[in-house]
């Protein structure tokens, strides 16, 4: 049986308004790297391979984790203050606030998908190019570590579990900094084995780093 891990980034910028500015992470943002670092050093057998995307944020939390990594755009998070601001000049939905993400986020998922705003990218694009990775890293037999974003992530489950939309989102909300999915890979099958795990918080004085973004 293969394993893939996935590995959201640490905590990024969380004041920015734009997403060049958000992409880098805070000073927690490292600490929470390095803490998962050395919780994986003492209990995680070696991987055959470790990829992230190429994002500033990603490659930090490489770094900080005590991995080399090769990079994949694939594992490149969605555009998400693009969206919103094109979800405001189609129906005037202003940008969410630090609890308005899940009303948010669903309608910037629905309209995307419906090609009725565009970011970076068309939100078909953003399916398949997750989907390919999904696949590619499905390999039976190896171990595969990929840092990456919550958009990525909630996209993997949407693939693994048949989620529609709404589902999705509301995934993609609880996502931990740093946190840690587990995918077995099997012939023919993957499965989701573990969703969001924190085993490097877990220490009452680590409570305050828990962090969603």
């Amino acid at each position: 049986m293969g394993e893939i891990t996935l590995v959201r980034h640490g905590q990024a910028n969380s004041h920015a308004t734009t997403e060049e500015d958000y992409d880098r992470l805070s000073e927690l943002g490292h600490e929470q790297a390095k803490w998962l670092g050395e919780w994986m050093a003492e209990h995680e057998k070696p991987f055959d391979h470790v990829v992230s995307g190429t994002l500033r944020r990603h490659r930090e939390t490489v770094a900080g984790m005590g991995f080399q990594a090769d990079e994949d755009a694939r594992l490149n998070e969605l555009d998400y203050y693009r969206l919103t601001a094109a979800l405001n000049a189609f129906d005037g939905t202003p940008a969410p606030g630090p609890d308005g993400f899940a009303d948010h986020m669903p309608k910037v998922f629905a309209a995307w998908h419906a090609a009725e705003i565009q970011g970076a990218e068309s939100y078909h694009a953003f399916e398949t190019r997750v989907g390919e990775m999904l696949r590619e890293a499905a390999v039976p037999g190896r171990r595969i570590l990929c840092v990456t974003s919550g958009g990525v992530i909630g996209m993997v489950l949407r693939h693994l579990l048949d989620l529609d939309l709404i589902r999705m989102a509301a995934v993609m909300l609880p996502i931990y900094n740093t946190s840690l999915h587990r995918i077995h890979v099997m012939p023919g099958r993957t499965i989701l084995a573990g969703f969001n795990a924190t085993p490097h918080l877990d220490p009452p004085d680590r409570e305050l780093a828990r962090t969603f973004y």
